[in-house]
Parts: structure tokens; C-alpha cells; sequence
């Protein structure tokens, strides 16, 4: 993994020789070609996508209903199974 200083210099680098290009770009053309280098820059790095933390988020939640349901279930077996006390 690069460290952050390292990584934000090169996208800096990379955007500025696209910025200050000879020949002038579109600006539909510098926008593809700076999300190219973002993308190539984040893909290095450990991340995942919204898409995919948004997926896993919805798997844990519905683990963690899942685990509460049992717990309760549990609970309940263990109360009907442990005999009344004498009191």
C-alpha cells in the first residue's frame, strides 16, 4: 500500500501534465482521463466500492437479526427447560 503523501503526489503529477497539456482537451476528454487516473490510483489502495460496502452492510444486518432471533429463541428454551425455584 503507498503511503497517502506518496499517492496524492503522483495523482497531482498526472493531473497536472493532463491539465497542462500541449493540446487542449475537451472537457468531456480531461474528465475520462482524470477519473482514469483516480481509478488507477484508487485500485491501488485497499477499498471497495459504495456498491459493495452497501451489499455487506445488508448482510450484516440481516446476520445480526438473525443472531438476535436465536438469542431469543435460546433464551427461551433455556427458561421452559430450568425448573422453578423454591422460593
Amino acid at each position: 500500500m503507498f503511503p497517502p503523501k506518496t499517492l496524492l503526489d503522483a495523482i497531482g503529477s498526472q493531473a497536472s501534465r493532463l491539465l497542462n497539456g500541449a493540446t487542449p482537451l475537451p472537457n468531456a476528454e480531461i474528465e475520462a482521463r482524470f477519473k482514469a487516473i483516480l481509478q488507477g490510483a484508487l485500485s491501488k489502495l485497499d477499498v471497495v466500492s459504495r456498491d459493495e460496502f452497501d451489499g455487506q452492510m445488508l448482510v450484516l444486518a440481516r446476520t445480526r437479526a438473525r443472531l438476535e432471533a436465536l438469542e431469543a429463541k435460546v433464551a427461551e428454551l433455556e427458561e421452559k427447560l430450568t425448573p422453578p425455584t423454591a422460593g
